[in-house]
């Protein structure tokens, strides 16, 4: 029996499924069966009740899990010391984030952190806000970047910055030829804007709805750079973070306005599972992306 066969366990215990272990492990869905098949052999006991309606552990798997959970977390301790006491920064990173923050914010953090650590090995993947959380609740990840951190007793949430909003419209359109606005002259006005679930439409509806400023929602979309692609047809004004715009705003495709007075910038934020070991290039990259 091998230290990474109870990784795989552990994966699959928090999954739920064979797929998604076989994925965080680089392994094969067969390989993971058969990983599961020899722990039953060693400790002569069935560990997953093979239901097809419900993944449930047996007793005796569950009391496996529980300390498999704690060998992992003091090989993974033994490890990082080892590496901190050798001053070496080195492994793989695997990041979930956001659109918005993967496309505009983690870039220039991510050169700078390749440069200084160039044997480490960051994956990162973009995905919707909710899918960030999964991907880090299920150990599909080891980082997730997000905007409007949730607060939940499983993880751990660095705060990174906040990030200025303004609002994006055509450069022909009436609003963009003040510097600022406003939040009332968004009245009636077009809007595109971000899909209902995500952190960000909540933020900005929660801004809208305390101003008592009603908006005509013509466009819904899950991404920043749609948003941007429809205002730059003239389809409505949106509101965005202002680091998103920057390249359309100097090539003028697009006119950033300032709203006064009113409170709209995200908060970004680093999350990551809690009691879970950073090794040294994790710690090293969590820095790099706060400072």
């Amino acid at each position: 029996m091998q230290i990474e066969s109870l990784k795989v366990y552990c994966d699959l215990a928090e999954t739920e499924s064979f797929t998604k272990s076989a994925h965080i492990n680089g392994v094969t869905q067969s390989a993971v069966s058969q990983q599961i098949s020899s722990l039953e052999r060693h400790f002569k006991s069935i560990l997953i009740e093979r239901s097809k309606k419900k993944f449930r552990l047996t007793r005796e798997g569950q009391l496996l899990y529980d300390y498999s959970k704690q060998i992992l977390a003091h090989y993974e301790g033994l490890h990082s010391r080892l590496q901190e006491i050798k001053d070496i920064v080195s492994g793989t990173i695997r990041v979930s984030t956001i659109y918005s923050i993967g496309l505009h914010d983690l870039p220039p953090y991510l050169k700078k952190f390749l440069k200084a650590y160039p044997t480490v090995n960051v994956h990162v993947e973009y995905r919707r806000a909710n899918q960030v959380y999964d991907d880090v609740l299920g150990n599909v990840v080891d980082i997730g970047l997000v905007a409007y951190p949730n607060k939940d007793p499983r993880l751990e949430v660095l705060q990174l910055r906040k990030e200025p909003m303004v609002l994006i419209a055509h450069p022909q359109h009436p609003l963009a030829k003040h510097k600022s606005i406003k939040l009332t002259a968004l009245a009636g006005q077009k809007f595109i804007g971000f899909e209902p679930d995500i952190p960000t439409r909540k933020a900005i509806d929660k801004v809208l709805r305390d101003g008592v400023v009603e908006v005509q929602n013509v466009m819904e979309f899950d991404n920043i750079e749609t948003v941007k692609r429809a205002v730059e047809i003239d389809a409505g004004v949106a509101i965005v973070p202002h680091a998103t715009v920057q390249l359309e705003v100097s090539k003028n495709s697009l006119a950033a306005i300032v709203l006064e007075g009113v409170d709209l910038a995200r908060p970004l934020a680093a999350i990551y599972k809690k009691n879970k070991v950073l090794s040294p290039a994790m710690k090293q990259f969590l820095a790099i992306v706060k400072g």
